[in-house]
């Protein structure tokens, strides 16, 4: 167990939204206050999004939820004022849906790997005690 977070994004605005892929186990999305989404593949860049755009046309509307289609290369966003856009992701993040290996065991393996890259235990512990399980990726505003 360890006691600090796996790995910490700084969005520079307020989160409205995360949701992990449904197809990859290193893909997720957050949408920020500013509009924009910004779309994570931690397998390509563990600490940059892999795809960053504003999709609001007012400059005070929040993006407040994000969607991604269980089939098809697509994210759904929402915004404060009642919007709702539907948006294509780019090919470098299409083609975990194209792949005919994808298997759940073998997006498993991918995520345990790239977690035991940034794994470094704490210094306290000596394997004995029982520690709080803490959230692999976390998000800061």
């Amino acid at each position: 167990h360890y006691s600090e977070p796996m790995f910490t994004f700084d969005l520079g605005n307020s989160v409205g939204d995360v949701v992990w892929s449904p197809y990859s186990a290193t893909v997720f999305g957050a949408v920020t206050d500013d509009g924009q989404v910004h779309i994570f593949d931690l397998s390509q860049e563990k600490y940059e999004p892999v795809c960053q755009q504003s999709v609001v046309q007012k400059k005070k509307t929040k993006v407040n939820h994000l969607s991604f289609n269980q089939h098809y290369p697509m994210i759904a966003v929402g915004d404060d004022r009642g919007n709702a856009l539907t948006l294509k992701l780019s090919p470098n993040l299409r083609k975990c849906l194209k792949d005919k290996a994808y298997s759940r065991e073998g997006e498993i393996a991918k995520m345990e790997k790239l977690l035991e890259l940034v794994r470094q235990p704490t210094d306290e512990t000596n394997g004995d005690e029982e520690e709080e399980e803490l959230p692999a990726v976390t998000i800061e505003p």
